[in-house]
């Protein structure tokens, strides 16, 4: 008996193909995957037909994945059934990329086995994803960006934020086997006015299952030059004028500013900030500011020309020749000036002069003085004699028959007052009516004053 068992032992280890089962697997599914963080099963789609005997199936590996079903399946002869296994992974499994998992389906004899193989791909939660954008123009009011979902595995729930130099985003969604879904995000240009053109991060934060990941995209910022210029004019004595140079784009601008002054204007003229380059063409002066704008700043030129000091300038002339004009329109002229003389009984006194100048021929001539309140005459005069004194109303006249063209008369006399006078002693102007012409003229002196102090002395004569 020993020696007929040893043939078949042998012969079932030599030819095992010879007791394999007669089963057609066809693999319906295609791009499954396992995600480690997940820990997810891998389904796979199986068409199986029986072409031997009737018999009831199992599913079974070596290697120590879970897998179901874990009962038997039933097959007639020649019947066709949609089979799907599961496999669960290892614990710890650190393969990455592509599994080929050896199988076996066990009939109901233990001898009756076929092996199998079923391959599909380990990989980390981030490289289920990608992320990416549009273009951002800087004039853009909005931007999409899209979630791809790279494998046939669907996620029921994903929870996402979106970071990027451009704006901030969260999103509750789900995303079936491949699909990629897109979001459209409202855009502030505030936040990114001051970027330059290129290319930036686009970040999102995936969590799904309480299993979070991190994955990064590319944002574009397309080239574009916007340069706006604005002036403003105002004032007139004090002309200012404001010239503002705004990139509104996102790329580093050129920028030169050329203003023209001419030779005059340039003397009353401030600059800020002052201007890189000047240069002269005749009577043209040219000034030049070459500077390079940053996208979201603001180039400010400030250009005031005060025409306040030449103005005031013009006037005094004005002033001048309207009285140069005046003064030699007068035929007769009178200048008056007072000085302190020293009284012998200590009394305030002054000596009052009248200059009188004939500019032209004059006849007739009274000149009038009036004398100040609280102050006597004194009767002795020096030179020219008034011809009256009227001390009721407090009048000093003298007359001339005639004054040449040319000629000179100084009138001098003291005033003296026993009450002490202290501080600003003011006199009236003196007048002087004339003939010229057979028209009667006058003319006015000018107005004296003294700052008087009480004093003792002789009156000097």
């Amino acid at each position: 008996m020993k020696k007929i068992l040893v043939p078949i032992i042998l012969c079932l280890l030599i030819f095992p193909s010879v007791l394999a089962l007669n089963l057609d697997i066809e693999k319906q599914s295609s791009n499954e995957v396992m995600i480690a963080e997940l820990k997810n099963a891998v389904v796979f789609n199986l068409k199986i037909t029986n072409l031997d005997a009737s018999d009831s199936f199992q599913f079974y590996n070596s290697i120590g994945f879970e897998m179901l079903p874990t009962e038997k399946i039933f097959l007639s002869k020649g019947q066709t059934k949609d089979v799907q296994i599961k496999i669960f992974p290892i614990e710890g499994i650190k393969h990455r990329g592509f599994y080929t998992l050896r199988y076996f389906i066990q009939g109901q004899n233990p001898l009756d086995l076929e092996e199998e193989q079923l391959t599909f791909k380990i990989i980390d939660l981030k490289d289920a994803f990608e992320i990416g954008s549009g273009e951002v123009d800087p004039e853009s009011n909005s931007i999409k960006i899209y979630v791809h979902n790279k494998v046939n595995f669907e996620f029921d729930e994903i929870k996402a934020e979106f970071n990027s130099a451009f704006f901030n985003f969260k999103r509750n969604f789900s995303l079936k086997a491949n699909e990629k879904k897109e979001f459209s995000i409202q855009l502030n240009k505030e936040d990114f006015k001051k970027l330059m053109a290129g290319f930036y991060t686009l970040k999102a934060e995936i969590d799904v299952q309480d299993q979070k990941t991190e994955i990064e995209g590319i944002i574009k910022f397309i080239e574009k030059n916007v340069l706006t210029t604005t002036k403003k004019h105002y004032g007139f004595i004090i002309n200012t004028q404001i010239i503002e140079k705004t990139n509104e784009g996102n790329v580093l601008v050129d920028s030169e500013t050329v203003l023209k002054k001419n030779i005059l204007s340039r003397l009353f003229t401030s600059f800020s900030p002052q201007p890189d380059i000047v240069e002269r063409d005749g009577l043209t002066v040219y000034y030049t500011w070459s500077t390079k704008i940053k996208p979201g700043e603001t180039l400010e030129i400030i250009v005031k020309t005060n025409w306040l000091l030449p103005l005031l300038v013009i006037l005094f002339i004005i002033v001048i020749v309207v009285l140069t004009k005046q003064y030699s329109k007068t035929n007769l002229s009178l200048r008056k000036k007072v000085s302190f003389v020293k009284a012998k009984g200590g009394e305030f006194a002054l000596k009052v002069s009248i200059l009188v100048h004939a500019k032209k021929y004059v006849e007739r001539v009274s000149i009038i003085d009036k004398l100040p309140m609280l102050v006597k005459i004194y009767e002795r005069f020096g030179g020219e004699k008034p011809t009256r004194i009227n001390e009721k109303n407090r009048r000093i006249e003298w007359t001339f028959e005639k004054l040449e063209e040319g000629e000179t008369r100084m009138l001098s006399y003291i005033i003296y007052s026993k009450v002490g006078i202290l501080g600003r002693f003011a006199l009236p102007s003196a007048t002087a009516v004339y003939e010229k012409d057979g028209k009667i003229s006058e003319t006015t002196s000018n107005r004296t004053f003294f700052i008087a102090e009480q004093r003792k002395g002789d009156i000097e004569d």
